[in-house]
Formats: C-alpha cells, sequence, structure tokens
C-alpha cells in the first residue's frame, strides 16, 4: 500500500501507471477502512486503513500497488459501519434485491475500449426528432423480435427500426444503478406493494457512475459504450436522464456528467430532481457542446451567456407546458386557442424548446384517447397514485371497445396528436410505442412494475403499421418543410418585404386568428420563402364537433392550394396532393381534424372545386365515424 498522499485526488478507483488509487471522504476524525474482495470467492482479501490525514479537503486517499484489478471488488468502512463508492463505476450486488452497501461491492473497469474513430453527431435542435424510452421496456416483450431482450444489446438491434422511423436523438430513463432501498418492514404501509417499494423507473437517489447491470446481456461497460457508438455510426445522438436529489453536491453531479460525456460519448442529459444545478453547469468548459435540458430554463436563463459564447445554446427547455396545453386542444377545451399557438410557435433564439404530448409519467398516447381517469391499481397504492388530471378524452366509451364509431375517432385523434407536435417549430418528442398504439391499460404512473403493463407491446405494431407509416411519413414531412423547424421563433411580420409574413393566423376570416374563449379552430400559414423554399404551408386545425369553415389567403399567382394531409382520411397522407381549384378561397373541413395544405405552382384540373370538396367532405360522418 502506498499511503502517500496525491496533490489531485479523484473521488473514487482511478487506474494509476503502477497501481490503482483509492480515494474517499471521511470527516475529520472519522476511521476510514478499504476492503478488498475476492471477485469470484466473494472472499475478503484485505483491509487497510487510509491516512488519518486528509488529502485535499475532505479526502483521504491511498494507491494500492500493483493490484490484479480485474479478480477484485471493494468496499470502504467508514468508523466500522460499510458504505459504498458513490463514484463506483461498476456494482456487483450480491443478492437480487440489494437492501444496503453490505449488499453490494463496488467493481472497476479500466479495461480501454475501441471506440473507432467515433464521432458525435452534433445535430442542432430544429433538426432533431427525440424519441424517449426506457431501455428494459422497449425491447423486452416477447414480441419485440430481438435477441437480447431489455438490455443494451436489444436496443442496439432496434436502431435501424428507429432509424426508418425517421428518428436521430434518443433520451433514455436512467441507465445508472438504482441506490440499495430497505425492503418495508412487517406492517409497513408499502409491505403491499408487488415491487416492494422498488423504483423500477430509476428516478430517485443512484449511483450515478455505474451503467445498470439489469439491462446487459454480461457486460454492461462494454454493451452500453457498443450501443452508444452504433447510433452515432446511425446518425443518432444519445441523451440519458439523470435525476439528482437534493443532497447530491453539485461538484459530483459535474464529475458524473463529465464522465459520462468522457467514458461513453453521451451526448446531453436530461437534469432532473435539483435542476438548481444547470444554472452552474451552464458554462462549465468541460460540458462544452453537451447538450443540457431541464424543466424551466426561461425562469433562470440570461441571454447574456448566448453574447458571450458560454452555452452555445446547448440547453433546452424541456416542461410539460405543451403536453398540458394540446391535449386540452385535442379533446376540444374551450379558452385554450392562444396558449396553444403560442406553445406550436415558440421556439427561443437562446435555448431549445421540447414539444411532446406524451411522456413516460402519465398515459401513453392510445390511453390518452381511450380513458377518462387513471387505472393504477396494479401499483398496490388503491390508484392513489399517478396524475388524477390527465387531460385526456375516451371518446365515448372508457377503456377497451368495439365500437366503429368510437374506434375511427380514436384513430383520428391519434394522427391529430402526431401533428399537433410534428407540425409545432421546436424539437419534438415521442414517446416509445405510441407511433403503434402501446398501450397500459389505463395506467399513468407504472414506476414499479416489471411486467406487462410498462413492457412497450410490440404486438400492437403487428396490428397498427398503417399508424407507424402514417409516423414515418409526418417526420419525413416535418424533414422536407425547412419552415417546419426554423432556429428561431417566427416574428409573424414580413421582415423580408417578400409580400408575406413568416407566419399569420386566420380563421374563417382570411388574415384574422380568432382567439376567442369559445374558438376551437385556427388557420396557420407559413411561407417558405423564409426557410429558402418557395411553397407555402396552411395548417387547417379544427377540434370542434362540427365542421367548420377556413379562409384561405390568396396565393402568388400561377400557385394553387393542395391538400396533402387530411387526419379525416384513413389514409391521411394523399399520394398526390389534390389542388383546390375554382375563385372561392372558403373550404370547409370536417370534426376534429387536422388539415394540412401545400401552396405551389400547379395546373387546375378540369373538376370542379364544388365536386372536389363533395368528394371529400364525404369521407366523414358523425363525429369522426369514417364511412
Amino acid at each position: 500500500m502506498d499511503r502517500s498522499a496525491a496533490l489531485f485526488c479523484t473521488p473514487g478507483a482511478v487506474k494509476e501507471k503502477d497501481g490503482v488509487r483509492f480515494t474517499v471522504a471521511a470527516e475529520r476524525g472519522q476511521k476510514a477502512e478499504l476492503l478488498l474482495y475476492d471477485k469470484k470467492s466473494g472472499a475478503l482479501m484485505q483491509e487497510e486503513a487510509f491516512p488519518g490525514e486528509a488529502a485535499i479537503g475532505g479526502l483521504r486517499t491511498m494507491k494500492v500497488n500493483a493490484l490484479p484489478w480485474k479478480q477484485y471488488t471493494y468496499q470502504f468502512r467508514i468508523d466500522g459501519e460499510t458504505a459504498g463508492d458513490p463514484y463506483a463505476t461498476v456494482l456487483c450486488p450480491q443478492k437480487e434485491e440489494p437492501e444496503s452497501w453490505e449488499d453490494i461491492r463496488c467493481g472497476m473497469a479500466f479495461s480501454p475500449y475501441d471506440w473507432k474513430g467515433d464521432k458525435k453527431p452534433g445535430i442542432a435542435w430544429e433538426d432533431a426528432v427525440m424519441y424517449h424510452l426506457h431501455v428494459r421496456n422497449f425491447t423486452r416483450h416477447s414480441r419485440s423480435k430481438v435477441q437480447s431482450k431489455g438490455t443494451f444489446k436489444g436496443l442496439q438491434e432496434k436502431i435501424p427500426y428507429l432509424k426508418e422511423l425517421g428518428v436521430n436523438q434518443v433520451k433514455l430513463m436512467p441507465v445508472y444503478e438504482p441506490a440499495p432501498q430497505p425492503c418495508p418492514k412487517k406492517g409497513h404501509p408499502q409491505m403491499h406493494m408487488p415491487a416492494a417499494g422498488k423504483n423500477y423507473w430509476g428516478y430517485g437517489a443512484g449511483n450515478y457512475f455505474a451503467p445498470r447491470r439489469s439491462f446487459a446481456a454480461a457486460d454492461p461497460v462494454k454493451e452500453l459504450k457498443d450501443c452508444v457508438r452504433m447510433f452515432h455510426e446511425n446518425g443518432m445522438e444519445v441523451l440519458l436522464d439523470m435525476y439528482f436529489t437534493p443532497e447530491v453536491p453539485v461538484r459530483m453531479a459535474l464529475d458524473c456528467l463529465t464522465f459520462w460525456v468522457r467514458e461513453y460519448h453521451i451526448d446531453g442529459f436530461h437534469i432532473m430532481g435539483k435542476e438548481d444545478i444547470c444554472r452552474c453547469l451552464a458554462g462549465d468548459a468541460l460540458l462544452a457542446g453537451t447538450k443540457l435540458l431541464s424543466g424551466n430554463i426561461a425562469g433562470w436563463y440570461s441571454g447574456s451567456d448566448r453574447k458571450t459564447g458560454k452555452t452555445e445554446r446547448c440547453f433546452a427547455e424541456c416542461n410539460d407546458g405543451f403536453l398540458v396545453d394540446m391535449r386540452r386542444l385535442l379533446k376540444g377545451d374551450e379558452g385554450v386557442l392562444d396558449a396553444a399557438a403560442w406553445r406550436s410557435r415558440r421556439n427561443s433564439a437562446d435555448f431549445g424548446i421540447i414539444n411532446y404530448i406524451t411522456n413516460h409519467d402519465g398515459f401513453p398516447l392510445q390511453d390518452l384517447v381511450s380513458y377518462d381517469s387513471k387505472h393504477n391499481e396494479e401499483n398496490g397504492e388503491q390508484n392513489n397514485d399517478g396524475a388524477v388530471c390527465n387531460f385526456s378524452w375516451n371518446c365515448g366509451t372508457e377503456g377497451p371497445c368495439r365500437k366503429r364509431a368510437v374506434l375511427a375517432l380514436r384513430r383520428k385523434q391519434v394522427r391529430n396528436a402526431f401533428l399537433l407536435v410534428l407540425l409545432a417549430q421546436g424539437t419534438p418528442m415521442l414517446l416509445a410505442g405510441d407511433e403503434f398504439g402501446n398501450s397500459q391499460g389505463g395506467n399513468n404512473n407504472p414506476y414499479c412494475l416489471d411486467n406487462q403493463v410498462s413492457w412497450v407491446d410490440w404486438s400492437a405494431y403487428q396490428k397498427n403499421r398503417d399508424l407507424t407509416e402514417f409516423v414515418k411519413k409526418a417526420v419525413a414531412f416535418r424533414r422536407e418543410h425547412k419552415i417546419l423547424r426554423l432556429p428561431e421563433e417566427p416574428q409573424m411580420t414580413d421582415y423580408r418585404s417578400c409580400g408575406y409574413p413568416d407566419l399569420s393566423y386566420h380563421s374563417s376570416r382570411a388574415w384574422y386568428g380568432d382567439f376567442s374563449y369559445n374558438s376551437r379552430q385556427l388557420g396557420v400559414m407559413l411561407c417558405g420563402s423564409y426557410a429558402g423554399d418557395e411553397e407555402y404551408l396552411y395548417i387547417a386545425y379544427n377540434f370542434n364537433p362540427l365542421p367548420q369553415e377556413f379562409a384561405l389567403p390568396k396565393l402568388p399567382k400561377g400557385f394553387l392550394w393542395h391538400i396533402a394531409i387530411d387526419t379525416a382520411r384513413e389514409d391521411a397522407f394523399l399520394a398526390e396532393p389534390e389542388p383546390l381549384n375554382g375563385p372561392e378561397r372558403i373550404k370547409e373541413f370536417p370534426e376534429r381534424t387536422v388539415v394540412v395544405l401545400i401552396g405551389k405552382k400547379g395546373r387546375k384540373k378540369d373538376e370542379s372545386n364544388r365536386t372536389l370538396l363533395h368528394n371529400h367532405r364525404t369521407q366523414a360522418s358523425g363525429d369522426g365515424a369514417l364511412l
């Protein structure tokens, strides 16, 4: 043992040229010891006291010379009590459900990894399409068609699917080891919980430097690195949810993030829990170019940071404001149109805006249109957990249903929801499985369930491929039209003197957006000239229970409006956009429908506008029931 203090020491176990240096935090007067165990047998092989004097601050350090680290695990002992290493990069549980550090040993991972020239994609916020998932849930289902179900390897096997969908960012729910949780004692109110109080999702205290062993087929370190490298090879970024509890020091949080960037080439993080540390991280040089998400950036962000080049627009806001307003609009609430319009165009020049209508916390999209109330009985908390208000609408029947009118309306509402997200400025985020109707049976908080409720149901993919194709086309449509993904928020003025503002609002009157309390319809026109495109877009949002008239603005000479997307049709993307001919510009669109028109140069068809509109209307009858 070399007890000499290093001038600079990093907490945890660090490989040095001629040994391994161990560093632990201990208060003045406490006795700190290192315990070394044989990795195979688990036997305690050696224990050695750290020197009493601190190396720096409250840290004690010593080096073990010529240690064959692959053969050993370790723990610390502070004043006779077993303690783990919060900086451990590998954990080796001694039992399936560890309840304390007595049940966990710390491992070491110093083997070099060949990144094969890996480069981060560096995707701008406006060009990103984010996909949010839980590593185990995503491929654990028997119909997932992957070999290594519920693991990093299984996620890697799904990269071709995600790439075909159009996704170029994945945001992973916590992939680090959760802190050990004591099992409730007999008579404890949580004793009945199916997972003994376990936080299966991982949002809570954790061992923030160690990849989760249960997410690996064999070696979690190598498998996660392989997975990240393959995402990068396919032009896709990897972001991690990091939930820091209040007691986590800022220094440790910074060490944690830089560790994941350095060792795993992670592209960004969603900072949760202790969000106040984000301001401290904003200008740190070690995280330059790393994407950082938090809940309410607008509440603390200073525009001066961007002017001094400290943040490089690396931050993005990720909160439920968009979710709430768009859910209310989708279900037809009054008094929400103005807020929803602002959410749809919001896109700060200083930081990114992440838009989503579903998240891991809450109903998936299929349940959003199938349930009015949560059904969380399986969580074991008498349905008292989870959000009470979901801003959902079951379309007339609670839960599973065979009524054709209800099912047709639900399908249309799902298509509407995807367009609300994918046609908005900012960065769209999709929840895993929403693109093929994954359901949790009305459970809006399966945080403790490692079973069919929380696993993404890939059998639904076989049944709902038409929905998946719709999402693919919607993502591609967004990518093809740059005006839908501007780097800054539209100014709603004609600042280029091209005859049209970049964005304008309309209703039954052109150039007049009706934001009155009772209004549930809005026409949005986008001028492609502001994104280097000659085409125009007009999005007609009608969330009324009845058809409504929309006034289309006059286009330049030689241009015609063409219907490109109509969610009232099962095949919502028209194979060939239909031109709207005729002099009149008042068009009626079906109830609870989103219609997207493209204004482009074109020839008039022989068919009259009146006949074309008649054919269009007959594709919907009743409150969303398709003929």
